[in-house]
């Protein structure tokens, strides 16, 4: 089979990159052709098909009144996509295209070539785009879900992107155009990694008969030896950003006598950082970036993983490789994290936002005994075998694919 893969970013970005690579491997391994479609960038893999790909934009710094206008247009419809994905599919003929996050650098204009060279479409929602102008629904320190029923206005209104009435102004009427254009409505099936994705979008209205859930995955390539002993720090791992629940995190470690390992970059990096010096918490540690092997030292070797989000997670990696090397997990029950963490099973969830309710959690890990914890990290990683495995997945896609191409006939 030839699959066109299509996803805006060629390197690891975020959860969706690296969801791409693992299964453009997968594929691969099984005798399928993969076809990337995808954005120049100087940090990009390596792709035959790169000289296909859309040249680099960055949104955030137009450098005039003229490209800030051009760049807006190319949001609501890129002709530079669509034109550069005609000649792609015209030299490789693929069977089905796989969508992954392509909006605003492809715009939606690449599913017009797609329908008119009738290739079917499946799409994995990565995030909440298709519903929500902003990715998130999350603005203003808070869940939010003002544009349900297609009030995109609101986007505007609340200044949903960036911060900025004019940024949002323009994701409002991109919103606008592709439900007045039914951009959305020729993908076949909508793969959601999570529960909770799936029936936030029932709940919004896209039919379920289109919907399929299919939990990310990653490969197992060697045995991973369960640790039962640990040096009893607590980590977090991921994007240093609002969403992610880090202030109240670091505060609940305040009066905690454990060690917070974090681990990873963003935009408040530099903020946390200065937090934790300002209220002199000593127990909290910046780790920066680490690549895989040197994470996966640090996670195994810690007591626990904690995950904080603050908004509607879907299905993240940080807590599937936690299952994989048998850690207890404590997370915020929002989203997909309360699918990954069954109380007193394998860790526990505390509501949102409550800090009283993650101090009682760290407290419940800390009282655990060496059995009770034992059981908790084989629970972990039993969770991991029976739905996060590649095998799983891959024969969960082409079930998927198969369907679509059947349904296209």
């Amino acid at each position: 089979m030839k699959i066109l893969m299509i996803n805006k970013f060629f390197y690891i970005k975020g959860g969706s990159e690296t969801y791409y690579f693992a299964l453009k491997e997968i594929l691969q391994k099984n005798g399928h052709t993969v076809i990337d479609f995808s954005m120049k960038d100087d940090k990009n893999f390596s792709s035959e098909y790169s000289d296909y790909f859309v040249d680099n934009v960055n949104y955030n710094n137009p450098k005039n009144f003229f490209q800030s206008v051009k760049y807006a247009l190319k949001i609501i419809y890129s002709f530079e996509a669509r034109h550069k994905l005609k000649k792609l599919i015209e030299a490789t003929q693929p069977d089905i295209a796989h969508l992954h996050i392509f909006q605003h650098q492809l715009s939606l204009s690449i599913i017009d070539i797609l329908n008119s060279h009738n290739i079917p479409i499946v799409y994995t929602a990565h995030d909440l785009k298709m519903l929500c102008p902003n990715y998130q629904m999350f603005n203003n320190h808070k869940i939010c879900e003002k544009c349900k029923k297609h009030k995109y206005y609101q986007c505007t209104l609340s200044k949903c992107v960036k911060k900025s009435y004019i940024k949002s102004a323009i994701i409002s009427i991109e919103s606008y155009v592709n439900y007045l254009k039914k951009s959305y409505d020729s993908i076949k099936y909508i793969i959601t990694p999570s529960k909770f994705y799936n029936n936030k979008f029932k709940e919004f209205g896209i039919n379920p008969e289109r919907l399929v859930y299919i939990p990310n995955f990653l490969e197992n390539n060697q045995q991973i030896e369960k640790q039962y002993s640990f040096n009893g720090n607590y980590v977090y791992f991921g994007r240093l950003s609002e969403e992610k629940g880090l202030y109240i995190l670091i505060d609940a470690f305040k009066n905690f006598n454990k060690k917070l390992i974090v681990i990873g970059t963003g935009p408040m990096e530099e903020e946390l950082r200065k937090y934790v010096i300002k209220e002199k918490i000593n127990n909290v540690i910046f780790k920066g970036f680490k690549q895989k092997n040197e994470l996966q030292r640090i996670v195994k070797k810690a007591k626990c993983v904690v995950a904080p989000s603050s908004w509607y997670e879907n299905s993240p990696y940080s807590i599937i490789e936690s299952l994989q090397l048998g850690k207890p997990i404590i997370g915020s029950d929002l989203g997909g994290i309360s699918e990954m963490i069954i109380n007193n099973k394998n860790g526990f969830l505390f509501k949102n936002n409550d800090i009283n309710s993650l101090i009682d959690c760290l407290n419940k890990m800390e009282n655990l005994n060496e059995v009770q914890y034992q059981k908790f990290s084989d629970y972990s990683y039993k969770m991991y075998r029976k739905k996060f495995t590649a095998d799983r997945h891959y024969k969960a896609i082409m079930s998927v694919y198969k369907k679509t191409l059947n349904k296209g006939k």
